[in-house]
């Protein structure tokens, strides 16, 4: 089953980490996830910050600045991973460096057709 690793984390306590071990610990990670699952490396996003979200109500679309949530936690990237289980996803997740900074979300990629029965 293909999964899709949403990252959310507190870009303040990324950024106050050790970048060095950080990077290193990606690294390593990135490594063994390309090496047990054949999986590459996820995409990083830039900060919140840079975000543009756009909201359409009705007739009105409104294009605004910044993320869409104000939360301390913010989507900073991804990574898929193609393993039997979901328990094997979640080890992974454990093992993701961002997990120590916020949350790694972790959804099953819809296989077309198969709700249709």
């Amino acid at each position: 089953m293909r999964y899709m690793m949403l990252i959310h984390h507190d870009e303040p306590a990324m950024a106050a980490a050790d970048q060095k071990q950080l990077w290193q610990d990606y690294a390593a990670f990135n490594e063994a996830l390309a090496k047990a699952t054949g999986a590459s490396s996820g995409e990083r996003l830039e900060p919140a910050g840079k975000a543009t979200t756009i909201r359409t109500l009705g007739e009105k679309t409104e294009v605004l600045d910044g993320p869409y949530a104000d939360t301390k936690e913010q989507f900073a990237g991804y990574f898929f991973v193609d393993v039997p289980t979901l328990e094997e996803a979640v080890a992974w997740a454990k093992r993701c460096p961002s997990s120590r900074f916020g949350s790694i979300e972790i959804r099953p990629l819809h296989v077309p057709g198969a709700d249709w029965k």
